[in-house]
C-alpha cells in the first residue's frame, strides 16, 4: 500500500502529537530494577558471618548484602538531605 502523503511519517513524532504539559510521571512498582553483576572482595570471615546471618534470616546471603547496602545508602542520603537543609 502506497502512502499518498510521503511527508506524513516524518511529521508524526511524539512532540507533535503529545501535550507534555499534561504528562504525569508513571510509577511501575512491580518492575524489578535492572541489575549489574559485580565482583566484591571481602575477608573470608566477613563472608562467613554474612552467610550465618543470612541463614538465620532465611534469605540468600547476596540478598542480605543488598538489603544492608540499601539501608545504609538510604540512611546516608537522608542524613545529607537533612544536613543540606539546615
Amino acid at each position: 500500500m502506497k502512502m499518498k502523503n510521503k511527508s506524513f511519517g516524518r511529521l508524526m513524532t511524539l512532540q507533535n502529537i503529545m501535550d507534555w504539559g499534561q504528562a504525569e510521571r508513571g510509577v511501575f512498582s512491580k518492575l524489578k530494577p535492572a541489575t549489574k553483576t559485580i565482583s566484591l572482595r571481602m575477608s573470608e570471615s566477613m563472608l562467613y558471618e554474612l552467610k550465618l546471618l543470612a541463614n538465620k534470616m532465611d534469605v540468600p546471603y547476596q540478598s542480605l548484602i543488598k538489603i544492608y547496602l540499601r539501608e545504609r545508602i538510604d540512611k546516608d542520603l537522608t542524613k545529607r538531605v537533612v544536613e543540606a537543609s539546615e
